[in-house]
């Protein structure tokens, strides 16, 4: 049998052959599931992009960064998450090389967030291009892009387009906190699941709150997800005990936890991202007169709950930083409650961070603050003085004021007291519970 004529194209040189057990349509495969994971995780943080943007523009929004990331909707939480903090990171310089491009046109417009997510990703991301027609768009015109960025550079004298980006504020890590459900399980059954993946300590001065090392992510665990236990930071966690209800009590505790400005808890919800953060207007006249306004809601509100003829305990606490919120409420409302036979107590007695000296007695007050590795947030408690005569004689738990009854363990659960505290710490400042 003759041999088979000879190539024509002698400078042919064939395909390598792929390494053994790595068949070509494994590769092909494996990229394909990459390209699919790029194209779906990108159009999830657009969608969570453009509620981030539209409730920063009307100045409503609808949830923080977090929050709406770690919803149930979102499936792909850790990749959107990345993509939306890197994106509005970068977000002026993408906006103003795609303007002078020209890419983002009219027919564009309505999917802008897209379109931000996407020259992100390709540009300075993972550079997965994927099949959609928005990352057609940016690939065909990604040397133009490219090239508009260098001459950004040049012109505002740096040497790369990470320079461009606005230096933010280094955030210091904060541990993770953990709050048990004793309602559902034991705190010793959550440390010794947790002690075999993490390590665990408890928390000395809040109960059944457990602390990990920070960054410790949790989101997908099960303990978290069947509701055993509740990532919620130490501060807000504080405010309940504070509150300290005794069993059996109705109509007799309130914790007011206001609507407030939220200025303790704008780095969790990482506000130093958003646009109007950039635009430097956290202490224009509108916002001061946004906290005028919550500030008079607040002494209404805090006087409504001092009227209640059988309230014996009341705890007002915001997650906010201004003295305005904060002393000067409770300053405004000192007369009415002292009138009605409150006075204010000393929560966390052993806590060296209180208020600030603005008033006779502000030493009572509390404050949290990020340089304690916490939120900040601001707690007072008016106790009656018939209810404070009462509490004297209680047996003493360590300077806070509970009772040992409320603690005490019963075939390894909660009493009924904790158990009370564990519903009122449900309650208290879901704007502490961190879905990070």
């Amino acid at each position: 049998m003759p041999p088979p004529p000879p190539s024509k194209n002698r400078g042919h040189v064939p395909a390598p052959r792929p390494p053994p057990g790595k068949p070509p349509g494994r590769r092909m495969a494996s990229r394909d599931a990459a390209e699919r994971a790029a194209f779906f995780a990108r159009r999830e943080a657009a969608a969570v992009l453009r509620r981030v943007l539209r409730g920063d523009a009307s100045r409503r929004a609808a949830g923080s960064i977090k929050s709406l990331v770690y919803s149930p909707s979102v499936r792909n939480k850790r990749a959107t998450f990345a993509l939306v903090c890197q994106t509005l990171k970068y977000l002026p310089i993408l906006k103003e090389v795609l303007a002078s491009t020209g890419v983002l046109t009219s027919k564009w417009k309505k999917q802008e967030e897209l379109v931000f997510v996407t020259a992100y990703d390709i540009l300075f991301g993972q550079e997965t291009a994927a099949s959609g027609s928005v990352e057609q768009l940016i690939m065909l015109h990604k040397d133009t892009i490219m090239a508009a960025l260098e001459k950004m550079c040049i012109r505002r004298k740096v040497r790369s387009v990470e320079d461009l980006v606005s230096k933010k504020r280094t955030v210091k890590p904060k541990p993770r906190f953990l709050r048990v459900n004793t309602l559902r399980t034991s705190t010793d059954s959550v440390i010794e699941e947790l002690n075999k993946i993490h390590k665990v300590d408890k928390d000395e001065l809040v109960p059944d709150l457990l602390v990990l090392p920070p960054g410790t992510d949790l989101h997908n665990h099960h303990l978290v997800s069947e509701g055993e236990v509740f990532l919620q930071g130490k501060a807000s966690c504080m405010v309940a005990v504070a509150l300290c209800p005794e069993p059996g009590w109705k109509v007799r505790a309130i914790l007011l936890d206001p609507s407030c400005s939220g200025s303790g808890i704008s780095t969790e919800r990482l506000d130093h991202l958003l646009p109007s953060h950039s635009r430097g207007n956290q202490d224009d006249a509108s916002t001061s007169s946004r906290i005028r306004k919550l500030s008079a809601f607040q002494r209404k509100a805090l006087s409504h709950a001092l009227s209640f003829p059988s309230v014996e305990r009341v705890v007002y606490s915001t997650c906010s930083i201004h003295q305005a919120e904060n002393e000067d409420v409770v300053s405004s409302v000192l007369p009415l409650a002292s009138s009605l036979g409150f006075e204010l107590a000393t929560p966390f007695p052993q806590w060296r961070r209180r208020g600030l000296p603005v008033f006779e007695g502000s030493e009572h007050l509390l404050r949290t603050d990020p340089e304690d590795g916490l939120e900040g947030f601001f707690i007072s408690l008016f106790v009656r003085k018939a209810a404070a005569a009462a509490d004297a004689v209680k047996p003493s738990n360590g300077g806070l004021g509970v009772s040992k009854q409320v603690f005490k363990r019963r075939n390894g659960l909660m009493a009924f007291g904790s158990s009370r505290l564990s519903r009122m710490m449900m309650l208290c400042s879901t704007r502490g519970l961190s879905r990070r």
